[in-house]
C-alpha cells in the first residue's frame, strides 16, 4: 500500500506564504506524476499544479491559471515528496488542499493514483 501525508497547511493572512508538504510512502517502485489539488466549501475538487517525473515533450508541470505566477511546485525524487510553495494568498485560495501521486507499486501492475487526507489553507485577515 501507499500513504500520502501532507502538512504545512494553516491560517494565514492575505498576502501571506504557505508551503505544503507531501511525502509519499509504501511499496513504490516508481512515481510518475505528483501533484495538489483543492476543494473549497460547495465547490468541486480542482487541480492547483502538479509535476511530471517522465515527460517526452514541453514543460514537466502545470498549474491552473488562478494560481500562475504566485504557486510553485516542485519535488524530491529521492525522498519520494511533493512541494507546493504558495505566496500572495488570497481569500480565494481557502480550501482542503490534497495531494496527489500516481505511482507503480510494481512492474507487473498498472499506475494508480493515490489520495492524501488533505490539508485545510485558510486565508483570511
Amino acid at each position: 500500500q501507499v500513504q500520502l501525508v501532507e502538512s504545512g497547511g494553516g491560517l494565514v493572512q492575505p498576502g501571506g506564504s504557505l508551503r505544503l508538504t507531501c511525502a509519499a510512502s509504501g511499496t513504490i517502485i516508481s512515481i510518475n506524476t505528483m501533484g495538489w489539488y483543492r476543494q473549497a466549501p460547495g465547490k468541486e475538487r480542482e487541480m492547483v499544479a502538479f509535476i511530471s517525473k517522465f515527460v517526452t515533450s514541453g514543460a514537466n508541470t502545470n498549474y491552473a491559471d488562478s494560481v500562475k505566477g504566485r504557486f510553485t511546485i516542485s519535488r524530491d525524487n529521492d525522498r519520494n515528496t511533493v512541494y507546493l510553495q504558495m505566496n500572495s494568498l488570497k481569500p480565494e485560495d481557502t480550501a482542503v488542499y490534497y495531494c496527489n501521486a500516481e505511482v507503480r507499486t510494481s512492474w507487473t501492475r498498472p499506475w494508480y493514483d493515490y489520495w492524501g487526507q488533505g490539508t485545510q489553507v485558510t486565508v483570511s485577515s
